[in-house]
């Protein structure tokens, strides 16, 4: 055992999953945590202190401090590493076993496995999505079930891994009595064990990092990248790192945030479902700023549509891939005339991303990815569109804090936020991360949408199409009414589990402001169900 490490889950971890939480991984995890963790914790302080200034009314801006990176044009970001270069469509998903050998023989360019919103971080789910990864890697990954074989292809797509954000931290494991960064765990596991075996494989350790708010977070990242590859033996700037572009504040900051990891970046990515949820939370003291039903907050409305376009200005013009965002349809096996309506959807949102200038795009599903490639043939010829430059963008701050978003807050579109909240927060308690509901795809940044929406409706009390007022009263009525119903949409989820989400959301809406993440809210149930006395979460039970 390393010292000051300490593992406090009661869950057996054996072979192979002792093979990750080896010493030599775990003193690597604890270097990472001794050198940034005060570093880390001064930025989460500093989203606090930034929160209340919105709070009072000071509005987003971009950085005057910046100023001369904005405007200065000479620098550029690396290029394209190994397997980087054609990124047009990108299939995401967690890390179990099955998942991960279906994404990476789906036929798109370049597999996400996420560590974060689309996974339960069980620690199970943490330890065997390092395991199943680094057997991918091995060409080792191939098992049998249920009579069907599971096997690896000769050319599967290139893999990158979302870590878990800044603000999560993995308490089951503490180095020096203090809980250790989710991201940090999730890094620094997968690059100790992987990095020289993917650049031996002539791919290298390729990452997406999520939920940043400044740009000081992102030369955190960046210090830990120059720290880990010192450690580990293998040459600087060989790590390559997509930014999510999710939050509001980051939005503003694109410029800077690419300066951070000039030497690190791969681009950025639209990632619209989180985006959405950061707008309504970081304008929470903002009564103008109250949105319709989700389903009317589209890639289109002025506030979307303006950062999209500046993320893609910002990124060709820094020679580096502008990623689009996801679509959360999945096939619908049942119905043939829906199934179409809703693979139209996919065509024109892909359509809409290839012609605005985009690199690439997301899917959910391994059979979308034949519609959104066929688009991105079509419309993208070459590997990117770098040289698209989009020089005739002007955005300014007030276009993104436009929040004119033309709509109505229905009584179908609080019932389909609450269901998507309750199902979504039960089957996360269980373990998992992602669900179908609807035919769409549901992950936290979607359920994060609904649970904020439920509470800005009732906050400034605003009234549905009818005319009738959003109140605390009123949404329990509905919680009441839609619980019985979400283990048809949510076979998995169990009883107690959505016990425990309705009793969250009816206090969520309750509350001055609204939570900062459900994840973390949530949190002590996973920890407690993995045989661990949860102090540094116990006060949000």
């Amino acid at each position: 055992m390393v010292a000051g490490v300490q593992i406090h889950t009661k869950v057996d971890v054996p072979n192979p999953q002792s093979d990750i939480l080896t010493n030599g991984a775990l003193a690597f995890l604890a270097a990472l945590h001794r050198t940034f963790e005060s570093t880390r914790h001064g930025l989460l302080v500093a989203r606090d202190i930034a929160q209340r200034k919105f709070d009072s009314g000071v509005s987003l801006d971009f950085p005057p401090e910046t100023a001369h990176i904005r405007a200065e044009p000479s620098w550029h970001c690396a290029p394209p590493a190994p397997g980087l270069e054609d990124r047009r469509v990108e299939i995401t998903g967690p890390t179990d076993r099955k998942m991960v050998i279906n994404a990476l023989n789906s036929g798109a360019k370049t597999f996400m496995a996420d560590f974060e919103d689309s996974s339960a971080p069980t620690f199970a789910n943490m330890i065997n999505g390092q395991v199943n990864l680094r057997d991918a890697i091995k060409r080792q990954i191939d098992f049998e079930s249920g009579g069907k074989q599971y096997k690896l292809s000769e050319k599967p797509a290139v893999l990158i891994v979302r870590p878990r954000g800044w603000h999560l931290d993995e308490t089951r494991i503490t180095v020096d009595n203090t809980p250790l960064s989710g991201s940090l765990f999730d890094f620094g596991l997968y690059f100790y064990h992987n990095a020289k075996e993917l650049i031996k494989r002539g791919s290298g350790p390729y990452f997406y990092l999520p939920k940043m708010e400044h740009y000081l977070e992102a030369r955190l990242w960046n210090d830990v990248f120059l720290f880990s590859q010192s450690y580990i033996g293998i040459p600087h700037n060989t790590i390559r790192a997509t930014v999510l572009i999710e939050t509001l504040p980051a939005a503003f900051q694109m410029e800077e945030i690419l300066f951070e990891l000039r030497n690190h970046s791969a681009g950025l990515n639209c990632g619209r479902w989180d985006y959405i949820f950061s707008a309504i939370k970081k304008r929470r003291a903002d009564k103008s700023a109250v949105l319709p039903d989700r389903k009317d907050v589209t890639m289109t409305v002025p506030f979307m549509d303006s950062y999209v376009r500046l993320l893609i200005q910002t990124c060709h013009r820094r020679k580096v891939a502008a990623m689009g965002g996801m679509s959360a349809q999945i096939p619908i096996k049942d119905d043939l005339q829906a199934n179409e309506v809703a693979m139209e959807k996919v065509r024109a949102d892909k359509l809409r991303e290839v012609t605005a200038g985009h690199d690439g795009t997301w899917i959910a599903h391994p059979l979308i990815n034949q519609i959104a490639r066929k688009v991105f043939d079509e419309n993208m010829l070459g590997p990117n569109q770098y040289h698209v430059r989009r020089e005739d963008v002007k955005v300014a701050a007030a276009d993104l804090l436009n929040a004119s978003v033309p709509g109505k807050i229905t009584e179908d579109g609080i019932r389909s936020n609450v269901s998507v909240a309750l199902a979504y927060c039960g089957a996360w308690i269980g373990g998992n991360g992602c669900i179908p509901v609807n035919y769409l795809m549901e992950d936290a940044a979607t359920a994060e949408i609904a649970r904020v929406q439920l509470w800005q409706w009732v906050k400034y009390g605003a009234r549905i199409d009818t005319g009738e007022q959003i109140t605390t009263q009123y949404i329990d009525r509905i919680i009441a009414e839609q619980a019985p119903g979400i283990k048809k949409i949510a076979p998995g989820v169990k009883e107690n589990h959505l016990k425990i989400a309705k009793k969250y959301l009816m206090e969520q809406i309750r509350q001055q402001w609204p939570s900062e993440f459900l994840t973390s809210d949530l949190m002590p149930y996973l920890t407690m169900a993995d045989g661990v006395e949860d102090k540094w979460y116990r006060s949000s039970l």
